[in-house]
């Protein structure tokens, strides 16, 4: 295999890490009381060329766990009904059983090492997804227990916006507004703008990384 044909592996791309884009739609702000309402994730793939591009997608309501929280401003902000039988929802941990599954599957597959969450303001997610994981008392967490990928933060960096809307119109990409704050349309959002954000760092020609000359560079100095 040529160099350039390793540096278009996902495995390669980013440390041997899988990112797994995330999104998580809660009851509040903390992660150990406060109940997971909502949660879907988009995993990647880079084709021949070294291009990010969206793969799968799993989306699930989940029904809030025994003593959870429920904060009514939460609720008013994301405008779900908890207990509206309508939603489907499923237990919570047979959803990160089925999302768990799904990254383990996916590392296997890419020859990679972990998981790393993606998400807008990724602490948030994270911190909720590690706390659901310890919760429903599942050892084996594929996902790296604290590195993210923050599109908030490369957003920032990138086109100067760092709310999600903004940095998807910065960057060329549609939002709309009234479906915002469904953990399906933004994490298709946020997969949109991660892959445009890591393809343009290559068109820009950030990537691959020339070994050599950065080296030579660094030596002036």
């Amino acid at each position: 295999m040529s160099t350039n044909q390793e540096f278009n592996l996902l495995s390669n791309r980013f440390r041997t890490f899988y990112p797994v884009v995330i999104d998580i739609e809660t009851a509040g702000f903390n992660a150990n009381t406060d109940a997971v309402l909502e949660i879907a994730i988009i995993t990647l793939k880079m084709d021949e060329l070294g291009w990010l591009h969206k793969e799968d997608t799993l989306h699930f309501h989940i029904e809030p766990f025994k003593g959870s929280i429920i904060n009514s401003d939460a609720i008013a902000f994301n405008k779900i009904d908890p207990f509206n039988p309508l939603r489907g929802a499923i237990s919570e941990k047979i959803a990160i059983q089925s999302i768990l599954k799904k990254v383990r599957n996916g590392i296997k597959i890419q020859g990679c090492s972990r998981g790393i969450v993606v998400a807008h303001n990724a602490n948030f997610d994270h911190n909720f997804l590690m706390a659901a994981i310890q919760r429903v008392k599942i050892k084996n967490n594929p996902f790296h227990p604290f590195a993210t990928f923050d599109t908030a933060a490369l957003s920032g960096l990138v086109v100067g916006q760092t709310v999600l809307s903004k940095a998807c119109k910065a960057i060329g990409l549609s939002f709309d507004n009234h479906q915002a704050h469904s953990a399906l349309y933004d994490t298709l959002q946020t997969a949109n703008l991660f892959c445009e954000l890591v393809n343009r760092w290559k068109r820009l020609g950030g990537w691959p990384v020339d070994i050599k000359k950065n080296n030579s560079t660094s030596n002036k100095y």
